[in-house]
């Protein structure tokens, strides 16, 4: 992430195996299963449940079996919680692991989960997997040299927060619209519909692909409520913006939350209207005027893995059931450093008959 230039160009494109079409068909799979597993536990018990808390859950959850395997093993809860304490201690207050702080916890996590990337490292090289974590203990530079065991340790320390924590709150801030408006819900749901896939038949990429009202719906949410709302970027040369003269090596923080709701840019800003989406909305707009992803040389590049995920839970969910709001509630949502609902979202499920 705070790489630039060459090095970040030569990691980059090592990591970019993991990504490819054939890993990509093997996460689908894994993201099918453990969300239509997840979606039958919540439509046998519905009701009033708090979403955003179940919604991390599954990604973590998800997150483990698709980038570690689904074979890790009795491990798993001990890692999940691990990376939970990690995630929790990049943005603790106290920046010391003082005992009993979220960072001393942090930092126990981390070397649990260094640990077991040093000791499985060699296992996946010898043995292979379409995980993202054998992908890329097979990933090479240029050079054709393997990845070091750092940078594996480095990328999957990462790539395992940023899967988990941006989608949980880019697929809650999604329920969440669907939720409080329920035309929308219906049309998704009858696109899903209208795929023809019978329940408990696995999602296939021709299934995602035939969901473009999904995939703006999607979109339109993370323009109300971008994962990363703010962006810090260095200036590489001396610029002006705005009259304001910016000399090279400033530290400078974009702002996609700003800029996701500029009215010259997207009238009437606060409104859910997926069509801004439609081939014919985004013709003559400006290419940053919408970035949940960032862009440039470190566009995110497991977006196109939010999508798959995004699309395969909403057509799980959808299939199996409804989503709404008590009347009079209006969630309250806390936007840095990434937006989740301030108690959890409250929602109601019940199942489609």
């Amino acid at each position: 992430m705070l790489l630039d230039f060459e090095k970040h160009r030569l990691h980059r494109r090592a990591l970019s195996v993991a990504f490819k079409s054939g890993p990509m068909k093997s996460y689908l799979t894994q993201l099918d299963a453990g969300i239509a597993a997840r979606v039958a536990r919540w439509k046998a018990q519905p009701g009033p449940m708090l979403f955003y808390p179940a919604m991390k859950q599954l990604t973590l959850d998800l997150a483990a079996t698709s980038f570690l395997g689904a074979g890790i093993g009795p491990e798993i809860d001990e890692i999940t919680r691990a990376f939970v304490d990690m995630v929790a201690a990049s943005v603790a207050v106290i920046r010391r692991p003082l005992p009993g702080t979220q960072m001393a916890r942090g930092v126990k996590g981390r070397k649990r989960i260094v640990a077991y990337f040093y000791e499985q490292i060699p296992i996946r090289r010898a043995n292979g997997g379409e995980d993202l974590f054998s992908q890329l203990c097979h990933a090479t530079h240029e050079d054709g040299a393997l990845l070091s065991t750092q940078d594996i340790v480095d990328h999957m320390s990462f790539l395992m927060m940023a899967a988990h924590d941006t989608l949980t709150s880019s697929l809650t801030s999604f329920v969440g619209e669907l939720a409080a408006h329920p035309q929308w819900q219906t049309k998704l749901r009858d696109e899903v519909t209208a795929l023809g896939v019978a329940p408990g038949e696995p999602t296939t990429f021709d299934n995602l692909e035939a969901m473009p009202l999904t995939e703006r719906a999607f979109k339109e949410a993370l323009r109300r409520k971008p994962p990363v709302p703010s962006i810090p970027r260095r200036a590489v040369r001396d610029f002006t913006f705005k009259g304001y003269a910016i000399p090279a090596g400033t530290l400078i923080g974009t702002n996609p939350l700003f800029t996701h709701h500029m009215p010259e840019i997207w009238p009437d800003p606060e409104k859910f209207d997926p069509m801004r989406f439609s081939d014919e909305a985004q013709r003559n707009r400006h290419r940053f005027a919408w970035v949940p992803f960032g862009g440039g040389a470190h566009m995110c590049l497991g977006l196109h893995f939010a999508y798959m995920q995004a699309k395969c839970f909403a057509r799980q969910f959808l299939q199996n059931l409804s989503v709404s709001l008590e009347d009079g509630y209006k969630p309250q949502w806390q936007m840095w450093p990434i937006p989740k609902p301030r108690d959890g979202l409250r929602v109601t499920l019940k199942p489609v008959s």
